[in-house]
């Protein structure tokens, strides 16, 4: 037994580590997915926002270079630029702050024509206006024309207008060159390849834009956005056990965690280094690594559109990407199969320890019970039986043992005057039991109807159909118990003992071989022997019923001498009232249903004075939010079901609040500012008064009654505010 439980404890732990991994599996591949996305639908805001600019700039440069076609434009540009004694055009010297103002370097080997005045002057109205507004989030804006003069609103670069090398060439740039017509038909935005800034030793990528104006091409628009944020967030941001990088579709990498991008060596590109030799430069990294790279570079390229998720099994990994909308890269995710494998194995660890703990504790406790309820109880018997057979009935036994065996030794010996004792004493206890539950049952009718007297007459009627609801609850109980009793009295099959018993008197001189040898006294025996079990077991049951019976009568007897003592109490008059113990008749009359609803009852009662009001309003008052509370649990899983009665001074003589507090359904907010209306409930069996009714109650007697709540499911809490008396309790707090 032990070895199939342990064949079955390995298959399940086999089972939960397939289940779990799998489970692992498909979470990690839906949490890579979303990441992917968020972080490329987050790294992608940029370029989105340089292309958005860019058409802004595009319209505006247009309008002002077909506005001064029509100008003179000798003059404006006279006032702004300048030809220097080394033969470029630049902005004034005096008065120039790059900081403000965009910078202008025109070659010394570009002619200036109108044409190229009129798109200068344009360019720099353009820039001046919208590139101040841009480089919140943009490093600098320029406009490049086709003959190699540059515009551009650089602050960090404040100077380089001016320091620049008159020979300095913008025709080789790659964002020019890709806007070029020959290069660029569509006329559409491109963005460069990343570059390092030689300044500011800074990565960077360029959005080129070209322009074109009655089919000539006038412009490019560019904007650099800096990468050193975009290049940290993908290293250091990923998932737990994962990776980032990011990829050009031609695979030039713009970040990775392993391949760093050194100032001065370039941008690495998969295909170019996947078959240099050992001895390359340090960044590339060993054979296996450029191999690993270029694999799951080429699984990027060809997966299938809109496809985010890929399984690498010759890598043991998995691959999650994103396509980021403007220059085109794709966001990868590299997470490795033995992240989620090694987090399902320590799952399953716990399953395979557990069940083994298990098997080893069943395994004990299995040989205990063989041993103690079977084995040794199987010995003794077969050494009585032995005897019996012999004819020995001396068989000493233990009597006093709660077992088989005791019973059949006391059945044995005591058979007869047992059985007319319990007879008699089973007779008796039915007599006294039905004229005890006929007189209980005239003095419940008479409470009855006193109380619902007494309710009629002085208003109490919630306080009578609480004690009548419990006295009811408590007489079915009594009805079951003595109908039970009745069903056990009635079930004993006495007749079959006199036969029995006349059976073995008529041979009794041959008691021995009558029991050996006969067919009817082989049976004899079995028969007492069941006989007995059975009589010991109805009486336990009779006295349990007997037993119940006396305490839901004692309970009933208590419920109405309480209500009989407010009754006899007169009414309508303010007296010294300790709220404290009118809190627990409250809860007296409310015991069978909590108690049935199985409400734990937390009292908090403080030691305060006491308090000059009418007893019967605030007992009232207080048994209809006890039971509302009770009502309100019933959605309430059993084992948590509180109610906290509290009862607190706010100040030294100031106003007494009760609390009557629950955690169930709640109230929801919208439905606080009706609970009191007269008519208005939540309960489909209920009337609509009681609330009401206890608020009125509360104004005649100087105070208020109020409710909070957090809404539907958190709770509830009814507070009733009471002028605080002058004579003081005794006693101290308890709950």
């Amino acid at each position: 037994m032990g070895v199939r439980i342990a064949v079955i404890i390995a298959l399940s732990t086999l089972f939960s580590y397939l289940h779990i991994f799998n489970s692992f599996r498909k979470e990690a591949l839906l949490q890579m997915e979303q990441s992917v996305h968020e972080r490329s639908q987050r790294e992608q805001a940029i370029f989105l926002l340089a292309q958005d600019n860019h058409a802004v700039l595009k319209k505006a440069l247009e309008e002002r270079i077909r506005f001064w076609n029509t100008q003179d434009p000798a003059p404006r540009f006279d006032s702004l630029f300048v030809r220097l004694p080394d033969g470029s055009t630049r902005n004034i010297p005096q008065g120039f702050d790059g900081t403000k103002v965009p910078g202008v370097i025109v070659p010394r080997d570009v002619t200036l024509t109108d044409s190229v005045r009129r798109r200068i002057l344009a360019a720099y109205e353009v820039v001046s206006q919208y590139g101040p507004a841009f480089e919140v989030r943009f490093t600098n804006t320029g406009v490049l024309l086709p003959e190699g003069v540059l515009v551009g609103y650089w602050p960090e670069g404040a100077t380089w207008f001016q320091d620049v090398e008159a020979s300095f060439s913008f025709l080789p740039m790659e964002y020019l060159t890709l806007s070029l017509p020959e290069n660029n038909p569509q006329r559409v935005p491109v963005w460069t390849g990343i570059f390092e800034d030689t300044t500011s030793k800074t990565w960077m990528v360029t959005l080129a834009t070209p322009l074109d104006v009655d089919g000539q091409h006038a412009a490019t628009l560019t904007h650099d956005v800096l990468l050193d944020e975009l290049m940290h967030r993908t290293i250091d941001d990923h998932l737990p056990g994962a990776y980032n990088f990011l990829v050009r579709d031609d695979g030039q990498l713009i970040a990775h965690p392993t391949v760093k991008m050194e100032s001065g060596m370039g941008p690495y590109t998969i295909p170019a280094v996947l078959g240099m030799p050992e001895g390359v430069a340090a960044k590339e990294g060993t054979p296996a690594q450029r191999a690993h790279l270029s694999g799951i570079f080429e699984r990027v390229k060809s997966r299938q559109p809109g496809q985010r998720v890929l399984e690498l099994p010759e890598f043991g990994e998995y691959i999650a990407m994103e396509r980021l909308r403007g220059p085109g890269w794709t966001f990868v995710t590299v997470l490795p199969e033995h992240i989620v494998a090694s987090a399902a194995i320590e799952a399953s660890r716990y399953v395979l320890l557990f069940g083994l703990v298990s098997l080893l504790l069943e395994l004990g406790i299995m040989s205990w019970v063989l041993r103690l309820q079977i084995t040794r109880p199987l010995l003794t018997f077969t050494q009585a039986s032995r005897k019996l057979e012999q004819g020995d009935f001396d068989v000493t036994l233990d009597i006093w043992r709660e077992d088989e065996l005791g019973q059949l030794a006391r059945a044995f010996h005591q058979m007869a005057g047992e059985i007319q004792r319990r007879e008699e004493a089973l007779r008796q206890a039915n007599e006294g039991l039905e004229q005890r539950v006929e007189e209980r049952t005239r003095e419940l009718k008479e409470a009855h109807r006193k109380l619902v007297e007494t309710a009629l007459q002085v208003g109490r009627a919630e306080i009578a159909t609480n004690v009548l609801h419990n006295v009811g609850n408590v007489l079915s109980s009594v009805l079951i118990s003595v109908m039970l009793a009745k069903e056990r009295l009635t079930g004993l099959k006495l007749d079959n003992v006199e036969r029995v018993a006349a059976l073995l008197e008529e041979h009794q001189a041959d008691l021995s071989a009558f029991i050996r040898g006969d067919r009817r006294g082989q049976t004899a025996l079995p028969f007492l022997i069941q006989l007995g079990k059975n009589l010991q077991s109805e009486r336990k049951e009779i006295q349990l019923l007997l037993n119940d019976v006396t305490r839901h009568t004692e309970h009933i007897g208590a419920i109405v001498n309480l209500q009989q003592r407010y009754a006899r109490t007169s009414h309508h008059l303010n007296e010294q009232v300790d709220l404290r113990a009118l809190v627990d008749d409250a809860l007296r009359i409310n015991q069978a249903a909590l108690g049935r609803h199985r409400v734990k009852v937390e009292r908090i009662l403080s030691d305060i004075p006491s308090v000059l009001t009418e007893k019967h309003k605030v007992l009232l008052i207080l048994v209809n939010l006890i039971s509302n509370a009770k009502y309100a649990l019933d959605a309430v899983p059993e084992e948590e079901r509180r109610l906290i009665v509290r009862i607190e001074q706010q100040l030294p003589g100031g106003q007494v609040h009760i609390e009557v507090k629950d955690n169930g359904v709640g109230i929801a907010p919208e439905l606080l500012t009706r609970i009191f209306q007269h008519g208005f409930t939540t309960r489909q069996e209920g009337h609509g008064f009681g609330l009401h009714s206890s608020a009125l109650a509360a104004q005649e007697l100087g105070g208020s009654l109020r409710v909070h709540s957090n809404g539907p499911g958190q709770g509830a809490s009814f507070i009733l505010e009471l002028p605080a008396g002058a004579e003081p309790q005794g006693g101290q707090p308890h709950a």
